[in-house]
């Protein structure tokens, strides 16, 4: 019975994959002339970059000794600016809801810069320093890896299937 609150931590981030994949899959039967590409990157990137990052946000912000036990470390100042860094990420997540696929790559690609920095942390502090802690490794670790691993492929594939899509002409200088 000791090991159920670790394991539900643990696997709890999982859900910010889960339920927009969840969404994606009833989205695509109701709507089937849309593109897939498009709409499973509209709920990844509101469902699990946005409300994934901002329900991290509210956790650093509201309960940081919580967070820092859940990651293994001390509190420290450093976790207001983790808030903060993920307020950024939701905010990207969010705009993804009206976002070109482009803009969604971009937003892939920033996410990617942020979160797999986390990741190599994540492991390397479980490997140098055998942190074990239920928001070292296991889902959060998980998340880290594939949230902007899906976002970037999705985005990818809809700008190769949609062209350039720039909104603006280059214009040359005179």
């Amino acid at each position: 019975m000791d090991t159920l609150p670790y394991a539900v931590q643990t696997t709890f981030p999982l859900l910010f994959m889960l339920v927009p994949a969840l969404g994606a899959l009833v989205s695509c039967r109701r709507d089937p002339d849309r593109p897939k590409a498009e709409i499973w990157q509209r709920w990844w990137s509101v469902g699990a970059l946005g409300i994934g990052s901002l329900w991290i946000t509210l956790s650093f912000l509201a309960i940081p000794e919580g967070m820092a036990d859940a990651i293994g470390f001390t509190s420290s100042p450093f976790q207001f600016e983790i808030a903060f860094a993920n307020l950024g990420l939701a905010l990207l997540g969010f705009r993804g809801a009206s976002a070109s696929p482009r803009e969604r790559l971009t937003s892939g690609l920033a996410a990617a810069a942020f979160l797999w920095g986390a990741a190599i942390g994540h492991v390397y502090q479980w490997f140098a320093n055998g942190d074990h802690a239920a928001g070292n490794t296991g889902g959060i670790l998980a998340n880290d890896i594939l949230i902007p691993a899906v976002m970037i492929a999705l985005a990818a594939r809809d700008v190769r299937r949609t062209g350039p899509g720039r909104v603006h002409a280059a214009h040359p200088a005179t």
